[in-house]
């Protein structure tokens, strides 16, 4: 049996380069939509960046992660950016690049 830290990478390891998930949903879909803090708890200290991109992992609005722990809320943009992902100033379009499961 997995621990919520796993189920949480687990979800993460699944959004696609090019698109975004919020915490909230990154929460339900590990299976607790109340555990959001959590979820960023989690991933800020993601053993393994290679291959858990919570870069992808925004706040519900697109908002960036300000104590983003590899590298700042900029990085998180520029691997956004690099990865297609379009910005309505510094929030995530989430309409566009929101990833649906």
């Amino acid at each position: 049996m997995s621990n919520t830290f796993d189920r949480i990478y687990e979800v993460v390891r699944q959004i696609p380069p090019g698109r975004v998930a919020s915490y909230g949903q990154v929460a339900r879909l590990a299976g607790n939509p109340r555990m959001a803090r959590v979820v960023g708890y989690a991933l800020h200290v993601n053993p393994d960046p290679e291959t858990i991109p919570c870069h992808r992992v925004v706040n519900h609005s697109g908002g960036l992660a300000a104590a983003f722990a590899f590298g700042g809320e900029q990085r998180q943009k520029i691997l956004l950016s690099a990865e297609g992902v379009g910005f309505i100033g510094e929030l995530a379009d989430m309409k566009k690049y929101q990833w649906e499961r």
